[in-house]
């Protein structure tokens, strides 16, 4: 098979081994009524060759039942309260027209993604929507999902290397306005915390925080721009910065995790929110309204982001688009301003 990872089935080998594909298929269930010997061969080809049977396949021929509608959706991490809220509005879309999920987590990790790309495609989900993992600099997995006719839809992470469908909110407007709110409210050091530079989002983001600073005659303070979109690593990058003798009055960050660290560091040292230090997020997630102060951010609207990418890919299923189409959504983002800005 060499470098070969298209999947073989048992038509591939019932005619490697010279029988019937219901031999096979007995075969590969230790049915008595085949030899020992052809047994032996059939089950040897198939581990050789990577077999994995298609089990949805084998559902509908042992059930009467009509089997589900099954997509595909993989998510970054399932802890991630934006990410949550986006499955839970594929989940919604896809339950009214009658189609379930088959969900599945990339931890943010490229292998992951491939594997289940993979595991996808061998059960023949109908589609997939997926948000494509930090570290994910190759697409040949997307590409043999396309090819195989099988509808993919992008949602919150694009895929620049890939021409699909996607879902995206208005992350460049959404972070501009932040940051010109930031700048109305008297702020004129304002450090940005984004994510790394490959994705597009992360691209989209820096691009309003520099357009909007340019508008506001303000410099951008290279020492302020960090590579940094958790909480672990903001409550470390915080403090380093606020430790410096100069330091910023205002920090942005590209979730509100993130924004939630920042805060977090800066009153155990002592500076006041927002008397001293302004602080703004990304997402409106729970964590939000829990702090104290409670944040102020940009607000991402992950249901309506999950009803439309669910419902893009339904529309490619039943032929409302044509699957060759690229559809792209742009959902429109909102300021909540709270008590973290003056």
């Amino acid at each position: 098979m060499g470098n070969d990872t298209t999947p073989i089935t048992m038509k591939d080998i019932a005619r490697a081994t010279g029988v019937s594909v219901a031999t096979v298929s007995r075969a590969l269930k230790n049915s008595p009524r085949i030899s020992k010997e052809k047994r032996d061969e059939i089950q040897a080809y198939a581990n050789e060759h990577n077999f994995t049977p298609n089990l949805i396949a084998e559902s509908l021929r042992t059930s009467r039942i009509k089997p589900t509608k099954t997509i595909g959706v993989i998510i970054p991490e399932y802890t991630h309260y934006y990410f949550s809220s986006i499955l839970s509005g594929i989940d919604m879309e896809a339950a009214a027209r009658g189609y379930s999920l088959m969900v599945a987590q990339s931890g943010e990790k490229y292998e992951n993604e491939v594997r289940i790309c993979q595991k996808f495609y061998e059960n023949k989900v109908c589609g997939v929507i997926v948000s494509q993992a930090k570290d994910t600099k190759e697409y040949t997995h997307f590409e043999k999902l396309i090819s195989a006719g099988i509808p993919l839809i992008f949602y919150d992470r694009i895929c620049t290397g890939v021409d699909a469908s996607r879902v995206v909110v208005d992350d460049y407007q959404g972070t501009f306005n932040a940051i010109k709110h930031l700048i109305d409210t008297g702020c004129r050091h304002i450090a940005y915390f984004g994510s790394p530079k490959n994705l597009e989002i992360s691209k989209n983001r820096y691009n309003g925080y520099r357009d909007a600073m340019l508008q506001g005659k303000l410099a951008i303070e290279e020492q302020f721009v960090k590579v940094c979109d958790n909480r672990d690593d903001a409550e470390k990058v915080a403090r380093e910065i606020l430790e410096e003798e100069n330091i910023p009055d205002a920090f942005f960050a590209v979730n509100d995790e993130t924004a939630i660290g920042i805060l977090t560091t800066a009153k155990r040292m002592g500076y006041r929110i927002p008397q001293d230090i302004s602080i703004c997020g990304f997402t409106n997630s729970n964590q939000s309204t829990a702090c104290d102060p409670p944040l102020t951010t940009v607000e991402q609207r992950g249901v309506e982001i999950g009803r439309q990418a669910a419902g893009i890919l339904i529309g490619k299923v039943e032929g409302i688009f044509t699957k060759e189409s690229i559809e792209k959504r742009i959902v429109k983002t909102r300021l909540v301003t709270r008590q973290s800005t003056r």
